[in-house]
């Protein structure tokens, strides 16, 4: 809040410094759970705290933490981070700016530490209005038009996820133990005629965020006309809530159901992968490239928790952590060489590595951790879903293995494609002779996200362990 009472340069040096406290902090949070849990050798639900917000309705601030919302907590730090650096020469209302993007962060840091589904519910809402005012303000192109589509569609989905929080409540009422507590929910055993009726509504309202298809219209016009920052927490975090509530709320507190539409998911999670795919293939814009890209890459989290085994299950979060990262460091990209040349038309271009070397390496890197480079997080991701989804045998399961596997094939034509017609080759145009390369504050920032992704890449058992454990503890009754 002090960052609306401080005149903007101020306002930005705020926003650094709590970015950088929030992820060390995150850092101390891995460090004291990887401690804890090797001591006691469980999941553990840490840093645990509780208050009473309304007591007639057993209404409950309840947060903690676990393996798989610590992996999301250092998603966001590391995401804010990079967002604040990459912002930092904004000059249109920049304390604004910052606030809102820090109360982006905010909603979703605490969307993951809720175990309350009320509580959950009031910090996924709460990152809507800035959604809206940081496309529809300093965003670009159709950005009136882009802004208002992007709220209506999440508000529509949350408007199934409330019907859906406001049946368990309702059943829990049945059951004379009314609650809005994850766990208290998940041992009320409700029958399979409830869980069927409740589970779309559950499901398919957070779909909604994560762009699950049909219903990812509103990702790409959004994440086009949005700010670089706005686009690298839109992609990077907000999409990552969606495919975090299908499989921390739908897919834990409804298991039978989970099972029962697992065929349904998998179908539309194969759709939307090989949909973004080759809709991506057409753009001429690299920004709606990148935006349709993601529509693809989500569709795996998807796919892995639809398979509903373990290690596809693992995969679902190592791709939320990767996808988060990799695609806030191509808009990031994107935006700064938009910043300078003024196009974002890939055949526009050409030759950008020879003026700005170190923007253009960090777009290769960006694309070849997208397409799936062994070494970068994105291999490591894609891998442990396909090879969870392989382990279900049979006909059906293994066709939507290959069929998923397939759209690296066409993941490889589109980022090859972009990179050559954008970094090799003659520079078309005379003024993009003369473009300067990335400032100290992108390149912080590129680092910060460059460095994430490599680590993931090559040393991936420290995040998958971290899962893992809390996978078996959760899905123990779901997974097949």
């Amino acid at each position: 809040m002090g960052i609306l009472f401080v005149k903007g340069q101020t306002a930005r040096v705020i926003a650094l410094a709590g970015s950088f406290l929030q992820l060390g902090l995150a850092l101390f949070l891995l460090f004291v759970y990887m401690g804890e849990r090797e001591a006691e050798n469980t999941a553990l639900l840490l840093f645990e705290e509780s208050h009473v917000w309304f007591l007639q309705w057993n209404i409950n601030y309840h947060i903690g933490i676990d393996g798989i919302s610590l992996s999301m907590i250092l998603l966001t730090s590391i995401v804010l981070v990079a967002g604040v650096l990459v912002s930092w020469n904004i000059e249109y209302q920049p304390k604004e700016f910052f606030f809102l993007l820090v109360m982006l962060a905010m909603g979703a840091f605490g969307f993951f530490i809720s175990v309350d589904l009320f509580t959950q519910f009031f910090f996924f809402e709460l990152a809507v209005v800035p959604k809206y005012l940081l496309i529809a303000i300093w965003g670009s192109g159709k950005k009136e038009y882009s802004a208002m589509k992007l709220v209506l569609m999440l508000m529509g989905g949350s408007a199934l996820v409330l019907i859906g929080i406001l049946s368990l409540y309702y059943f829990s009422v049945q059951a004379r133990t009314p609650t809005f507590s994850l766990f208290e929910i998940a041992k009320l055993g409700l029958s399979p005629e409830k869980q069927m009726f409740i589970f779309p509504f559950l499901f398919v309202g957070f779909g909604v965020l994560s762009a699950m298809f049909p219903f990812h219209t509103w990702a790409p016009d959004g994440h086009s006309s949005a700010p670089t920052a706005a686009s690298m927490f839109l992609a990077g975090i907000s999409m990552k809530l969606g495919g975090y509530g299908c499989l921390r709320v739908a897919t834990v507190l409804l298991p039978e159901a989970a099972r029962e539409y697992s065929t349904y998911i998998i179908i539309l999670a194969c759709i939307g992968i090989l949909y973004g795919a080759f809709v991506t293939l057409k753009q001429r814009d690299i920004k709606l490239m990148n935006a349709y890209s993601s529509v693809s890459h989500c569709g795996f989290v998807l796919l892995g928790i639809g398979m509903l085994t373990k290690t596809a299950m693992v995969g679902a979060v190592l791709q939320m952590v990767s996808h988060g990262v990799m695609t806030a460091l191509f808009f990031a990209v994107i935006g700064m060489i938009y910043e300078r040349s003024h196009t974002r038309m890939g055949d526009e271009m050409g030759g950008l590595l020879k003026v700005m070397p170190f923007l253009g390496s960090v777009f290769i890197i960006a694309g070849l951790t997208s397409l799936g480079l062994p070494g970068f997080s994105g291999f490591v991701a894609e891998m442990t879903v396909f090879v969870g989804s392989w382990q279900v045998p049979d006909f059906f399961h293994r066709s939507a293995t290959i069929i998923a596997t397939a759209s690296i094939v066409v993941t490889a034509v589109y980022i090859l494609r972009a990179v050559g017609i954008t970094l090799w080759g003659p520079i078309k145009k005379k003024e993009f002779e003369n473009l300067s390369d990335a400032t100290w504050n992108e390149k912080i920032a590129s680092g910060i996200l460059v460095l994430s992704i490599v680590i993931m890449g090559t040393m991936p058992l420290w995040l998958s362990d971290l899962i893992l454990k809390t996978t078996e503890t959760l899905f123990g009754t779901v997974i097949k």
